[in-house]
């Protein structure tokens, strides 16, 4: 991945509390993973900012090396990577997500 592309990655991270690379957008989602990724965030009423990866190759690409993750979407939570749809739907059923996303945005 380039330099730029790292960097790219990271402001985006950074500038964000919630943050979702992923197929299409949030008021378009291209794939049913990003789906339900919107879908459970749009649920919590939370705010959030998306990056469509099919606008892109080198982040489409660049994300996947960032996060050590082979897939999309992906969310990051204050910086942090949390991970895709299935672990975003486990915590959310668990109250775990809810809990996280309060203290990101708390602080």
């Amino acid at each position: 991945m380039s330099q730029e592309a790292q960097e790219r990655i990271q402001n985006l991270i950074k500038q964000n509390k919630i943050f979702v690379f992923m197929k299409g957008t949030k008021l378009m989602p291209q794939c049913g993973f990003s789906n339900n990724v919107v879908q459970i965030l749009n649920t919590l009423g939370v705010p959030f900012e998306t990056f469509n990866v099919l606008d892109d190759a080198e982040i489409r690409q660049g994300i996947k090396e960032y996060s050590n993750w082979p897939t999309i979407p992906q969310v990051y939570i204050n910086g942090e990577f949390i991970g895709g749809s299935d672990i975003l739907i486990e915590m959310y059923q668990k109250g775990e997500l809810q809990e996280k996303v309060e203290v990101a945005l708390a602080s």
